[in-house]
């Protein structure tokens, strides 16, 4: 085998090593730093805020985690009901929303204005009940 057979081989083991091939679930090691993640919603959990949120969710992350949040659409993007995901604070699934994860193709969303940020937030939570 030469050796950059070997290299495909070893990196398409390491992807799906790294949860990145072949899972729709949200990989515990990519972590909201600390401070950010204890940042709390300043939005009130309104009706209109929400519906605003599910908004923007249908116009931009839908594409990749479906209109159900249940991911898997694209790049095997994360199921955003699961456990995984509902039990990060409010700040941390900010953070994420705003950096992204360029492992995981999780794009950077902080052209989008903070307090529709805030609502992609607000909606993600909706995505969880029955």
């Amino acid at each position: 085998m030469r050796v950059a057979e070997q290299l495909a081989i070893i990196a398409i083991i390491s992807l799906f090593a790294t949860g990145q091939v072949g899972s729709r679930t949200a990989t515990t090691d990519w972590q909201a730093p600390p401070e950010a993640a204890r940042r709390a919603n300043p939005l009130p959990k309104k009706t209109e805020l929400i519906e605003g949120g599910r908004k923007i969710f249908l116009r931009e992350c839908s594409q990749c985690h479906a209109a159900s949040g249940a991911g898997g659409r694209r790049k095997n993007a994360a199921d955003l009901r699961s456990e995984v995901v509902q039990s990060q604070s409010d700040g941390a699934l900010f953070w994420k929303i705003t950096h992204g994860n360029s492992r995981s193709g999780m794009p950077s969303w902080s052209r989008l204005p903070e307090p529709q940020r805030w609502q992609l937030v607000l909606f993600i939570r909706e995505l969880a009940k029955p």
